[in-house]
C-alpha cells in the first residue's frame, strides 16, 4: 500500500503544474478508482441514462474499459460524460457523483493516471483499500505541513478494536442500525459491516441481506469529499447507505434513533466559538467535543450503545464536569480507554485521546479505564506504528459484553492497567473523568527521556484553553448578574 501511495503522490506533483492541487487531485482520484472497482466487482455502468437539459434521453458507457480505450481529447470528452451521467443518477450513484467535474485539461496527465490505476486489481487487496489511498495521501500531505487533513481519518486498527468491543450486530433485531455522525470517509461504518460479515461469514437471508443493504448504516459529514468517498466505499461492499451532508452539531436531529453511535469527532477549536442552539442540549458550550457527546446522547435508543473518541481537553475542560454529570445520570459509562500517545500521527501527534463506551438507559455506577498511556513508548509513524497489540490487553479486559457487563476485575491486567472507580469517586473530582489515574509516568523522572516537544505544547495548549473558557463562563455569569460568576471564581482559586 506504501508503495502505491507513494506512487500516486508523486503523481500529485506533476498534476500541479497542470493547475491540480493535492485536494483536487485526491477527489478526482476517488472517481476513477470508484469506476476501476466496479468493473472489478462486475457492475455493470455500460448503459447509463439520464435525461438532458431538454428532456432528451441519453446514453453514456460509463464502464473502465470503455474509458482505457480512448485517449487525446476523445478521453477528457468522455470522462466529462461520464461524470455528467453518474451525476444526474436518481439513485445512490447520483449522491456520490453529485456535481462532480473534471479538473484535468492535459489529457495526457489523464491518460496516465487511469494506466496507473489499471496495473492494480484493487479490490483483491485486503484492506479498504481506496480509503488507504485516499487516506495515505492525506497523511502526505498532512506531513509536509498542509492542515485540514485529520478530519477525516482515524487509524483503522483503532476503529476495529471499537467494533471488536461493540459488536453491532444487525440481527439483534428488525429496526437495528448503526449511525456515525461525524463519518468522514466511513471508516466505523464499513468496519462495522466487515466485522459483521466475518461474523455470519456472508450468510444471511434474503430479508435480512435487503435490510442491510438500505436501512442499517447511517451516518453524516460536514466536508463533502469524505462523504462521497465513505458513499463510494459503502457501495462497493454492496451497500446504500444514507450519509447526510451537514453539521451534525448545529443542525437539529431528526427523530431517528439508533442503537449503536461509533464517532470520532473532529478535534481542534475551528468553528468552535459558537454555542449551538439545540433544546435537546442541557449544557450550553462552545466545546465541539462536548456537544457531540450531547448529540450521540440524543441520537441513542433506550438501550442503546455508544463509543466515541474524546481528546484529554474533554474531560478536564470547565463545562466538562457538567456534561459527564448528565451522560452518568442518563447512561451507563461503563468504559474509558486512555489512547497511547501518537496513536493519530501524523494529523495530530501531540494530541492526547481517549474512547469512552456508555449505554443509554441506565445511570453510572462504576466507571472502569484502561491506561493505555502511562509508560507506553510514544506511537510514531515509522518506527513505533500503532499495531493491534496496542489493544489487546485492553479487549481482553473489556470483556464479551458490548454492553461492558461482562465479569471484570483489576487483575485482568498484569501491568496494572485497568481499574474500577465507584459514582462516589468520580463525584468527588466533579466528573472530570480526567483525573481517575493511579499509574506513575516514569519518563517524567528521566531528563532524557522527556514527552516530545510538540507534546508539552500541546499539553500547555489544552491547559490554556480550558483556562480560557472557564474565565469566559465566569464573565457569562458575571454579566448574567446572579452572582454565580463569584461562586465559579472561589471555585477556581480552590483548584489553584
Amino acid at each position: 500500500m506504501s508503495d502505491v501511495v507513494q506512487t500516486l503522490w508523486g503523481f500529485c506533483h506533476t498534476l500541479r503544474h497542470d493547475g491540480i492541487d493535492y485536494g483536487d487531485y485526491i477527489e478526482q482520484l476517488t472517481y476513477l478508482l470508484f469506476l476501476k472497482m466496479a468493473d472489478e466487482r462486475k457492475i455493470d455502468l455500460s448503459k447509463v441514462s439520464y435525461l438532458d437539459d431538454k428532456g432528451k434521453e441519453v446514453e453514456v458507457d460509463c464502464s473502465w474499459p470503455a474509458l482505457v480505450a480512448k485517449s487525446g481529447l476523445a478521453l477528457t470528452d468522455r470522462y466529462v460524460r461520464v461524470l455528467l451521467a453518474l451525476g444526474r443518477q436518481k439513485d445512490l450513484l447520483g449522491a456520490i457523483f453529485a456535481k462532480a467535474i473534471s479538473r484535468f485539461n492535459n489529457p495526457v496527465n489523464l491518460k496516465k493516471l487511469i494506466g496507473m490505476i489499471d496495473e492494480t486489481e484493487w479490490t483483491a487487496l485486503d484492506i479498504d483499500i481506496k480509503a488507504a489511498a485516499f487516506e495515505g495521501l492525506l497523511e502526505k500531505a498532512a506531513s509536509e505541513g498542509k492542515k485540514g487533513a485529520g478530519q477525516y481519518f482515524t487509524p483503522r486498527i483503532l476503529i476495529r478494536s471499537i467494533v471488536r468491543c461493540v459488536k453491532p450486530d444487525p440481527r439483534a433485531h428488525s429496526e437495528f442500525t448503526i449511525c456515525d455522525p461525524a463519518c468522514g470517509t466511513g471508516g466505523f461504518l464499513v468496519s462495522s459491516y466487515e466485522w459483521f460479515i466475518e461474523q455470519t461469514k456472508g450468510a444471511m437471508d434474503r430479508g435480512l441481506a435487503k435490510r442491510i443493504k438500505k436501512a442499517t448504516y447511517f451516518g453524516q459529514d460536514l466536508v463533502d469529499r469524505p462523504r462521497r468517498l465513505a458513499l463510494m466505499n459503502l457501495y462497493l461492499h454492496g451497500l446504500e447507505p444514507q450519509i447526510g451532508g451537514g453539521d451534525s452539531i448545529y443542525e437539529v436531529p431528526d427523530g431517528r434513533r439508533f442503537d449503536v453511535v461509533l464517532t470520532n469527532p473532529p478535534f481542534g477549536t475551528k468553528g468552535a466559538n459558537e454555542v449551538p442552539h439545540r433544546e435537546d442540549f442541557t449544557i450550553e458550550t462552545s466545546n465541539k467535543q462536548l456537544n457531540f457527546l450531547q448529540h450521540v446522547l440524543t441520537i441513542l435508543k433506550p438501550g442503546g450503545r455508544a463509543a466515541v473518541v474524546v481528546p484529554d481537553n474533554c474531560l478536564f475542560a470547565d463545562q466538562a464536569g457538567d456534561v459527564f454529570e448528565i451522560l452518568m445520570k442518563d447512561c451507563n459509562v461503563h468504559t474509558v480507554l486512555r489512547l497511547p500517545n501518537g496513536t493519530f500521527s501524523p494529523y495530530s501527534p501531540g494530541t492526547k485521546t481517549n474512547v469512552v463506551f456508555f449505554t443509554k438507559g441506565l445511570p453510572t455506577e462504576t466507571v472502569w479505564v484502561y491506561d493505555g498511556r502511562t509508560n507506553v513508548p510514544r506511537i510514531t509513524k515509522k518506527d513505533r506504528p500503532l499495531t493491534p497489540e496496542h489493544f489487546k490487553g485492553f479487549e481482553k479486559c473489556f470483556g464479551s459484553d458490548p454492553h461492558g457487563r461482562a465479569k471484570r476485575k483489576p487483575s485482568d491486567s498484569k501491568e496494572d492497567r485497568w481499574r474500577a472507580f465507584s459514582i462516589d469517586e468520580v463525584k468527588k473530582r466533579d466528573y472530570k473523568i480526567d483525573g481517575l489515574k493511579w499509574l506513575k509516568d516514569e519518563s517524567l523522572d528521566d531528563l532524557d527521556d522527556l514527552p516530545e516537544p510538540d507534546e508539552l505544547a500541546t499539553d500547555a495548549i489544552a491547559e490554556l484553553e480550558a483556562a480560557v473558557e472557564e474565565l469566559n463562563a465566569v464573565l457569562v455569569a458575571l454579566e448574567d448578574g446572579n452572582g454565580r460568576g463569584i461562586e465559579h471564581v472561589e471555585q477556581l482559586a480552590e483548584k489553584a
